[in-house]
């Protein structure tokens, strides 16, 4: 048996997680990407990235005579399967999750990959190759075994294989006829205190269950109710439970476009894209991971109100940004990084994200414990750091490496922090806060009024006194800075369709930055523009794009940062969860309600 060839190099990946890991699985049920212990750790599985000294990095099931393959998840389910045919008719089933549930009064999600493989037809051959690699590729970890397990001293982390799978079948590859249910458990060094079949059987059928009761509970919109669903269940898993971050996408370097050096490390907590995440989940009535967010918000808050853009999954500062030479790159397209420098950047609107993210915290009766006048003095201290800064030279949200401006959309959310810091004072019943926000939120809006909206041109502007076109203006309406019949607006999503929409999709900007001009449209920023369209009453429209977005999707359902304008190739760090939450938004905005279906 020769190994299967990579005949899916595009991200036709599959997403299975469970708050504490996660991992991506390939269209013939390979896993390819997976950090340990954490979504920022060693990508022990790394063969998305091509490994260039070491074959493996990754882990399947392999079919003798391969023919097809097809996948699907569970309904409602972050369990994913998958069966491959081989061309005598023989059929294999792969099921892949990671165990999640309630048990003794929290959620048992161990640092653990679990598959179930099974014959479906004839009597398949099949081989299990598992080969993690460790250090980003450059070496391969000693190995131990058992009577049924195999040992993976990967630094810092020993992975077990428990299985009824013979060990030597596994440890040599050797191909075998598949002629019954098989059950394998990957996760720490701990001795299984139970049959691995049964465990895996048990936990098949408590973290299906676990999943379709935290779907049952999604307030979702009447249309598109699956591909909300996936998304939900994407951001979801997003989330690194054992601190509340959430991380921007779960992979590093996958190219904003083919041969670019676009190539950035997304296994972070960007507060702003977090931000977004616990907005949307809000939005279809998923509280905890907001509860979850604002208490790791707080954990890397100082007193006097100065955040980072982003920060590590443990509350870490320092990201320091550096090339992995043992990784080829996606396809072969490095460099691979490690790191984010935009972590030293000045990004101005992060306050107001924390701000907005915070806010429902004061006014949503199911919570537990609701803001009160000792929370909002806490986050006081963003809305002064707002203050000071919103007419202050930034990064700005696209996180620009070779130049500064007052960029518009950092100033707006400069206002927003101190317009909803406004609003909560009035809702805690403190007077005289009432007054300083208020007067802070009017002045900045004076500002930015006066300064970013260009009479010449006709629509507001990317930076103050500026004259260029940036999709995140589209936001200014959802944001309340301006009503959605504001002529102002409705000219700036028209003259946005008219400079930055190619095709079906948007681009960020199309001025040259600091790596040459952008090549591929940035997919929130297409939904950002369906819910402006929809805003200003060009409904019909907005809904025929929202379709045609959706079409762009993976087989699976998930969505990468970037899309090819022409044919739609997708491109960018996966999942990303700035797109899932473009989709959630956007349907919840198109979706006829729910009396339509009576």
């Amino acid at each position: 048996m020769t190994p299967i060839p990579d005949a899916h190099p595009s991200l036709d990946l599959g997403l299975v997680g469970n708050g504490s890991m996660a991992a991506l699985v390939d269209a013939r049920g390979r896993i390819v990407w997976g950090c340990v212990p954490a979504f920022d750790g060693d990508p022990t599985f790394c063969a998305l990235l091509s490994p260039r000294d070491h074959e493996g990095g990754d882990y399947a099931i392999e079919i003798e005579d391969f023919a097809s393959s097809e996948q699907h998840y569970l309904a409602n389910t972050a369990v994913l399967r998958t069966i491959l045919r081989d061309t005598r008719g023989g059929a294999v089933e792969i099921t892949d999750f990671a165990p999640r549930w309630h048990q003794n009064d929290r959620f048992y999600r161990p640092v653990t990959l679990l598959r179930r493989v099974r014959p479906l037809a004839g009597l398949p051959r099949v081989r299990v190759r598992l080969r993690p690699l460790a250090d980003y590729g450059a070496s391969k970890p000693e190995t131990t075994w058992g009577s049924n397990h195999i040992r993976y001293l990967v630094p810092g982390f020993t992975l077990r294989l428990t299985s009824d799978v013979p060990v030597r079948l596994v440890r040599d590859a050797l191909p075998f006829a598949l002629d019954r249910e098989l059950h394998l458990v990957l996760g720490p060094d701990e001795t299984l205190t139970q049959p691995v079949a049964a465990f895996v059987r048990q936990a098949e059928e408590k973290t299906i269950a676990y999943w379709r009761d935290w779907v049952r509970y999604l307030s979702i919109p009447l249309e598109w109710q699956e591909a909300v669903i996936r998304s939900a269940i994407t951001l979801k898993l997003c989330q690194y439970e054992e601190t509340g971050a959430i991380v921007a996408a779960m992979t590093t370097s996958i190219p904003e476009a083919a041969h670019t050096v676009r190539n950035w490390d997304y296994r972070y907590c960007w507060l702003r894209d977090a931000a977004f995440v616990v907005r949307a989940l809000n939005r279809l009535g998923a509280t905890r991971s907001m509860e979850d967010y604002l208490r790791y918000v707080a954990n890397v808050a100082t007193d006097d109100g100065l955040l980072q853009p982003l920060y590590g999954i443990g509350f870490e500062k320092a990201l320091t940004e550096e090339e992995v030479p043992s990784l080829a790159g996606y396809r072969g397209m490095g460099p691979v990084r490690r790191g984010n420098l935009a972590w030293l950047q000045q990004q101005h609107d992060v306050y107001g994200s924390v701000v907005l993210a915070s806010t429902q915290l004061f006014f949503d009766q199911r919570l537990t414990r609701m803001g009160d006048a000792a929370i909002f003095e806490r986050i006081e201290p963003l809305g002064e750091r707002a203050f000071a800064l919103h007419n202050q030279p930034d990064a700005g949200l696209w996180e620009f490496r070779g130049r500064t401006e007052v960029h518009t959309y950092s100033s707006v959310m400069c206002w927003a922090a101190c317009d909803r810091l406004a609003k909560i004072a009035v809702h805690v019943k403190l007077p005289e806060r009432v007054k300083l926000w208020r007067e802070r939120a009017d002045a900045i809006h004076a500002r930015i009024i006066e300064h970013a909206y260009n009479e010449e041109l006709g629509h507001f502007v990317e930076a103050l006194d500026g004259n260029r076109l940036d999709a995140s203006l589209l936001l200014l309406a959802d944001l309340g800075f301006v009503k959605p019949d504001d002529p102002r607006f409705i000219r700036t999503v028209e003259a946005i369709g008219h400079g930055l929409k190619r095709g079906d999709a948007l681009f960020r900007y199309v001025s040259p930055d600091d790596f040459g001009s952008p090549e591929t449209s940035f997919t929130i920023c297409t939904f950002w523009y369906i819910d402006a369209l929809a805003t200003i009453g060009r409904y019909e429209e907005a809904r025929t794009l929202f379709e045609r977005i959706l079409a762009r999707r993976n087989p699976l359902g998930l969505l990468s940062e970037d899309l090819e304008f022409d044919g739609g190739e997708a491109w960018g760090n996966f999942p990303q969860t700035y797109s899932h939450v473009g989709l959630i938004i956007a349907a919840m905005r198109l979706s006829r309600p729910w009396q339509d279906a009576a």
